[in-house]
């Protein structure tokens, strides 16, 4: 009895070995000509490191049994043997050499940037990231887009949980795309495995490299530095589209931006700044001061209630606008357009029993930035 209850476990195992059909440790092929020399040299190496693995492992196997102490085997004595040196030298430098040459080519072709026809700057924040399309006048901010009801447990997981963001970085099929990584704050790291590209944005420092998508369609990644709290909450979509979309994208675009900043100079009623402030504060600063205003204690203060947020609105927009140095307040002003600096603001001065009546026009946020 005490036999089979030990087996059931190792039952359940196998029945349900079936159910993880799609449990995956392999690397991807990829979506580009690099990510897919990366997979095969992997292949190689991989298979390389099994024939070793066999050739020793087997060897030892075999001198295990053929030479056991019950088949009255003796050891041998002996001090050196200058051929077996040089072959178990020779051989190892061999196998290197050989997996060396297609890496080393493989890695300079990753290097060479040179000749791209798009030019993208890509800042990491805490927790997001920045696109600026260099000389074409895009530019905009990439953040999670999973809502907080399925981070805190109280809603079903989406299919791309933790996986999905606002605005994806939109890419051209068949256009080398040169990236410039950089941080504005701590070191990030910008990884998409399809694209084979992963490389550290560093504050101060310009990192490179490139990419040809050579398929339509959606590829994730994320950050793969433990840039701090939110971490795992700064992911990557890259959208890859036809050169006509993307054409249209960019017009698109440029569209947004101009109606954004037309829509600065309108005038905004308490309530129209109020649902958009949410939408905003929801997105860019719910992560640290939480959905609630509470904030988190030793960590970040709350806004409820804040002297702050209260009282002082000149030093509440100015806070949202240049951050609080030596602190992990960000500056906004670089971030948010002047509509969701004034809505936000306006939120936060009037959400959760704050009550100040108070409300920002998005026009004085423009004077300021000048």
């Amino acid at each position: 009895m005490i036999k089979r209850v030990w087996l059931l476990p190792w039952i359940g195992l196998f029945v349900s070995l079936p159910a993880n059909a799609a449990w995956e440790v392999n690397i991807t092929p990829g979506a580009t000509a690099i990510a897919r020399e990366v997979y095969d040299l992997h292949m190689i190496i991989f298979w390389i490191c099994v024939a070793i693995g066999v050739v020793v492992f087997g060897v030892m196997l075999w001198s295990i049994i053929h030479h056991r102490k019950s088949r009255g085997a003796e050891a041998r004595n002996f001090h050196e043997n200058t051929a077996v040196e040089i072959l178990w030298t020779l051989i190892p430098f061999v196998i290197l050499i050989a997996m060396a040459i297609p890496a080393t080519a493989t890695l300079i072709k990753m290097y060479d940037s040179t000749d791209a026809d798009i030019d993208i700057q890509v800042t990491g924040y805490q927790w997001k990231w920045r696109y600026q399309y260099l000389g074409q006048d895009i530019d905009f901010f990439s953040s999670l887009s999973t809502p907080r009801e399925q981070i805190n447990n109280e809603a079903a997981k989406g299919e791309n949980y933790l996986l999905e963001v606002d605005n994806p970085l939109v890419l051209p099929v068949g256009k080398k795309v040169r990236f410039l990584f950089t941080a504005a704050d701590v070191i990030h790291s910008w990884w998409v495995p399809d694209l084979a590209v992963k490389k550290d944005a560093i504050p101060g420092f310009i990192n490179e490299s490139w990419a040809i998508p050579e398929e339509p369609g959606i590829y994730r990644g994320q950050c793969t530095e433990l840039c701090g709290r939110d971490h795992g909450f700064m992911p990557i979509v890259v959208e890859v589209k036809p050169q006509a979309e993307f054409d249209q994208w960019l017009a698109d675009t440029r569209s947004a931006a101009q109606a954004q900043a037309a829509a600065a100079t309108e005038e905004w009623t308490l309530e129209q700044l109020m649902e958009r402030g949410e939408q905003v504060y929801n997105t860019s600063c719910a992560a640290c001061h939480q959905a609630s205003g509470q904030g988190i204690p030793g960590a970040f203060p709350a806004l409820a209630g804040s002297p702050m947020v209260t009282t002082d609105i000149d030093a509440h927009i100015n806070i949202v606008l240049h951050g609080k140095a030596g602190t992990a307040m960000q500056a906004f002003g670089a971030q948010l357009n002047a509509v969701d600096l004034a809505a936000v603001i306006t939120y936060e001065r009037n959400a959760w029993g704050n009550d100040t009546g108070d409300s920002v026009n998005p026009q004085r946020i423009t004077e300021l930035q000048q």
